[in-house]
């Protein structure tokens, strides 16, 4: 049970941060460089809801997981990795709720109203909270194998 859920564990950080990687380093600058504001919001914004409903499944993943393995060893006799990581991990759930329920649905207003100025600050108000999130993931990643 333990390496399936490590596996799993594994498996939801890898679809979450290789998902913000995509989205931050190759389709925001494609969509950027090819498409006017009027073609190039609507893409980004239903992309992200693609993209978000996988992380909403990440998250509950993530959780169900972590708090698995630590329950398992009990948390007085877990790593400090692993504490580290999941207040990293919490941390990154909220700031991506905040970046869901705000500049997201903001985006998502903006792209209805076709307000692209307003849609474009929204995509990069959410390209720097999942530079945050990326970073964090990071972070937790570095801290469960060097402080385990």
């Amino acid at each position: 049970m333990s390496a399936l859920m490590k596996f799993l564990h594994l498996a939801a950080a890898i679809v979450w941060l290789g998902g913000i990687s995509f989205m931050l380093f190759a389709l925001r600058p494609a969509a950027a460089t090819l498409l006017a504001p009027p073609q190039r919001l609507p893409l980004i914004s239903m992309v992200l809801g693609k993209f978000f409903s996988l992380v909403w499944l990440t998250i509950g993943l993530l959780l169900l997981t972590g708090l698995g393995m630590l329950l398992a060893v009990g948390m007085k006799n877990a790593p400090l990795g692993w504490h580290l990581m999941f207040g990293i991990g919490l941390l990154m759930f909220a700031l991506f709720g905040h970046l869901y329920f705000v500049p997201y649905r903001h985006l998502k207003s903006s792209v209805v109203a076709a307000n692209w100025p307003e849609g474009g600050r929204r995509v990069a108000q959410i390209a720097a909270l999942a530079g945050v999130n990326l970073l964090l993931g990071a972070l937790a990643i570095g801290v469960v194998i060097f402080l385990v």
